[in-house]
């Protein structure tokens, strides 16, 4: 690990972070290339990182941090495990990209389909926005409709068709959530919320038909964690059926975060499509989407439905997520994670239920979210605004102290195989010391 120490209140600083940020805001929109990253939500500028070891990440002010961000998810074995990084190594040296297929995508793609009951055939891009794309052009093909059906907290990436909200019935036509999108695209959006089966009804029962595909994060985990009932998930892969739609998981996040199957293989339920980001590339970007032989046979060159990318399964790429992958297939290996999470949320659960704090994690395998409510949470309304405020002040109170997690309490945050015993309770000790600050 490095020698380099965590920071404390009294000497944590943002000095070099903040003149970079100043000069980064002349070049690129914001200052940054990815909008969470600007740490509007929280306070003070961001932080600029420079070097990842382990669960460790150093900013260019030379403190360490236990980071629990994990490049948003993907970092399941931690920042630059060394059996990745020799695979990338071992394969940059031979050629970044050449537009054709090689070994590494044969490779990986037998890897992930060997070890997946649902999925026969799988196609690779370069993001989880990319394989959603392609998902929901892929079900319009197969089912010639038009209508996607999703839910109000769940993110799939910034398709054009999915940026949307509900409107103000409980039943909408989505309304865009950013600007440059046409008004005829979003009207092809229907929105429903999360766990309410009665909505779910009215709108198939008006819109079924011309349903192309129902898309739902399995674990809705980009707006809280708002943990679904399998009963309900059920009931989308039955509804999906009953009238002739696809049943699309997303699982940019859950992929092989929850298990090897991921959602699908943690609640034994059948997509017709599922989405991959994340863990997937190991590192790197990469995205996929997968389903029965006989679906993706519509995907070109062998179908009508067309989708291409210059540096889709790119030899880097590729080896990276084939040597993560290979590590998450060894015995025990999701089983501990999860052992680990259960562990270090109940650490700072048990402080918070005894200080009487109105805060709660709630958990599934390795990711957790720390939310300030006690209410059982399924649905983006239930999330209360106020909330918010009192993550934004724990996190600057974790970040003095050595303690990273993403920028906004709507995210959530990640346990990778690096956090040994020790780092997670040094890290609950932290939350529970801001935890007294924030709310005592």
């Amino acid at each position: 690990m490095s020698t380099k120490k965590y920071p404390t209140p009294t000497t944590f600083t943002r000095e070099t972070s903040a003149k970079m940020f100043e000069e980064a805001k002349n070049y690129f929109p914001g200052g940054v290339h990815s909008p969470v990253r600007a740490f509007r939500s929280v306070q003070g500028p961001p932080i600029f990182f420079e070097k990842g070891e382990g669960c460790h990440i150093t900013d260019v002010d030379g403190q360490m941090f236990l980071d629990f961000c994990c490049s948003w998810g993907p970092l399941i074995l931690g920042h630059c495990p060394p059996t990745v990084i020799e695979r990338v190594q071992e394969t940059v040296v031979n050629g970044m990209s050449f537009g054709t297929p090689t070994p590494h995508d044969l490779l990986i793609g037998k890897l992930v389909l060997e070890n997946h009951r649902y999925f026969e055939m799988i196609r690779f891009v370069s993001s989880g926005t990319e394989a959603v794309m392609s998902a929901i052009r892929l079900a319009r093909g197969v089912t010639k409709r038009n209508k996607i059906l999703k839910f109000e907290g769940c993110y799939h990436g910034h398709v054009d068709s999915l940026m949307v909200k509900a409107g103000s019935g409980l039943v909408t036509f989505g309304i865009s959530t950013s600007a440059g999108i046409p008004e005829s695209f979003v009207k092809e959006t229907i929105v429903v919320p999360l766990a309410d089966p009665e909505a779910l009804e009215l709108a198939l029962r008006e819109h079924g038909h011309d349903l192309a595909a129902i898309i739902v994060e399995p674990v809705p985990a980009n707006n809280g964690l708002l943990l679904q009932d399998r009963n309900f998930l059920q009931l989308l892969r039955e509804k999906a059926t009953e009238y002739g739609a696809m049943l699309i998981f997303d699982e940019v996040i859950s992929g092989f975060r929850v298990g090897f199957e991921g959602a699908a293989g943690y609640y034994d339920i059948r997509p017709d499509i599922v989405t991959y980001g994340k863990i997937i590339g190991g590192g790197m970007p990469v995205g996929a989407y997968a389903a029965s032989k006989e679906i993706m046979e519509n995907v070109a060159p062998v179908g009508p439905v067309y989708q291409a990318g210059t540096l889709s399964a790119n030899p880097v790429a590729m080896a990276a997520g084939f040597a993560t992958l290979t590590e998450l297939l060894k015995p025990g290996f999701y089983e501990a994670l999860a052992e680990k999470t259960h562990w270090f949320t109940g650490i700072i659960q048990e402080h918070a239920d005894r200080k009487g704090f109105n805060f709660s994690m709630p958990h599934i395998g390795s990711i957790f979210w720390p939310v300030f409510s006690r209410e059982h949470i399924e649905r983006a309304d239930q999330i209360d605004p106020a909330g918010m405020e009192y993550f934004k002040k724990m996190h600057l109170e974790c970040l003095k102290r050595g303690v990273y997690f993403g920028p906004s309490g709507y995210e959530v945050g990640f346990i990778s195989s690096a956090h040994t015993q020790n780092d997670l309770e040094f890290a609950a000790g932290v939350v529970n010391d801001c935890l007294d600050i924030v709310m005592g």
